[in-house]
């Protein structure tokens, strides 16, 4: 009988399949390069389809050309990924080299419009890693690469979805085929919202004040110009409005991209 038990185990161990970690709330813990196709059973089935309509990963021994991509922070507050046009044919295989010359972290995605919208709302609901091939996360002066075949003709987009870096104007135009206007006029109610948001006040209660570091913590609600969920947050802040803040003080506010940091630049 022990010896039964034994082989059932033995048996039961070799036949568990191995799987790759992840931190994507528990949708990658499951992941296998060559089973894309199985995310449907755990929730990324329209993911992984509309990775499909930009194509898929790419043989780094079939690369046609190499599209070099800068990640930048402006001073005056803007986050742009610089470089070439993406303008592609279909069946092109291109190696996308990366690098973050900003100061904060940064992801480089390829998707489609809709599906980098929908995925940015869940970025700002909480903090999410991946490890999907059609994106890439680089720390302040890191560098990668992404290698990705385009196989449908379509107008499609680059861009980086964490917490107001999109709003800051971190997104390209990606066509395949004669594409271009159509990829331009898809995104262009996006750069009118980033170019002519109104302002929007939010309230929210202050955690902390840091006079010396310049920084106020706030527990606030949606920061609706950014499009950003409540939360509690650290903003950084200028000596007059810090001057004007204390624990416990209900406040409405305004928070705006500056020199790449999250900053409170008004009070009502």
């Amino acid at each position: 009988m022990k010896n039964l038990l034994l082989t059932t185990a033995i048996a039961f161990t070799f036949t568990v399949p191995a799987y790759a970690s992840g931190t994507h709330g528990g949708a990658h813990d499951a992941v296998k390069v060559e089973e894309t196709e199985a995310h449907g059973a755990d929730g990324h089935g329209d993911n992984h389809a509309a990775m499909m309509m930009i194509g898929m990963p790419g043989d780094a021994t079939k690369v046609d050309r190499t599209i070099n991509v800068t990640m930048v922070e402006t001073d005056d507050g803007k986050m742009l990924l610089q470089g070439d046009e993406m303008t592609f044919e279909k069946g092109e295989t291109i190696r996308f080299v990366i690098e973050n010359k900003g100061e904060q972290e940064h992801e480089f995605v390829l998707d489609t419009v809709e599906r980098n919208a929908a995925h940015k709302i869940e970025m700002a609901k909480m903090m999410m890693e991946h490890d999907d091939p059609n994106r890439i996360t680089l720390d302040a002066g890191a560098s990668g690469e992404v290698i990705w075949t385009f196989s449908n003709d379509g107008a499609f987009e680059a861009a980086c979805l964490m917490p107001g870096h999109y709003e800051s104007g971190m997104f390209r135009a990606v066509a395949v085929g004669d594409q271009m206007a159509k990829a331009r006029m898809t995104m262009a109610p996006a750069e009118v919202q980033v170019a002519q948001a109104d302002v929007e006040y939010t309230k929210g209660t202050v955690a902390k004040v840091d006079i010396k570091g310049g920084k106020v913590t706030i527990d606030h609600g949606p920061l609706l110009n950014l499009d950003m969920p409540g939360m509690k947050m650290v903003f950084r802040a200028d000596e007059e409005i810090i001057s004007k803040l204390s624990e416990g003080q209900n406040i409405e506010f305004v928070a705006e991209p500056v020199k790449g940091k999250l900053t409170v630049t008004q009070l009502k």
